[in-house]
């Protein structure tokens, strides 16, 4: 029990002064540091495109050590992450121009066909990590319900943050269903979605190999090894 205390405590040390770090870094970003002024709204904004997205950098670093923690990990999940968030990016348009709201089926179908495609690709040999790829994928969808499903939901606010002029009537109207995150104040159009979800993506996946970097020179070598 000590010995395997001394070998992971290390780790989830690293591991916890890290996401301390990431969740600092990201929440601050994204709703004080880079904030459009008219759309803060008790205090809190949003930047009018570009997001780092807290949650979805977790996603990214546990498939890291899923895949086995190492520099080979390091590539199997950026190459996830590159197959699977651009699948979904070309799938939003496509789902939107087949069928808007409120048919859900062109989502559905091109859903269907890219999750097809991305399976397959596992013919084209053991480099390719499905098991990572199709959480990147699922992420980008997250990310585009969560802030609104920008082409598919018309209207004024659906792709762009909501002016607080805007979010009073909201408040004085007794906030209807289908106003967006946050009273409509987290409405990012679908390009900026798969490049907010990308870039956190990767910054998940370098919290990965930094986290395990660190942990490995900080972890006491066992006896045997140091004699050795």
């Amino acid at each position: 029990m000590a010995a395997r205390a001394q070998a992971i405590l290390p780790l989830a040390i690293v591991i916890g002064i890290l996401s301390f770090l990431w969740t600092e870094l990201s929440l601050n970003f994204t709703f004080h540091w880079v904030t459009v002024e008219d759309n803060v709204l008790a205090g809190l904004g949003v930047p009018e495109y570009f997001h780092l997205i807290l949650p979805t950098a977790f996603i990214s670093w546990g498939l890291f050590f899923a895949a086995g923690g190492d520099n080979a990990a390091f590539g199997k999940i950026f190459l996830a992450i590159c197959f699977g968030s651009v699948a979904a990016l070309v799938t939003m348009p496509l789902a939107f121009e087949t069928a808007d709201l409120p048919d859900f089926w062109g989502i559905a179908l091109w859903v269907g066909i890219f999750a097809f495609v991305l399976v397959a690709v596992l013919i084209a040999g053991d480099w390719y990590y499905v098991a990572g790829t199709f959480p990147c994928f699922a992420a980008v969808f997250l990310w585009w319900i969560a802030t609104g499903l920008d082409g598919w939901v018309p209207g004024e606010v659906s792709g762009t943050a909501a002016s607080k002029s805007e979010q009073a009537a909201l408040l004085a109207e007794g906030t209807p269903a289908g106003t967006g995150a946050a009273l409509g104040l987290i409405n990012t159009t679908w390009p900026w979605v798969w490049f907010s979800t990308f870039v956190s993506l990767v910054c998940g996946l370098v919290l990965g190999i930094v986290s395990g970097k660190v942990a490995a020179a900080v972890t006491p070598k066992p006896k045997s090894a140091e004699a050795a």
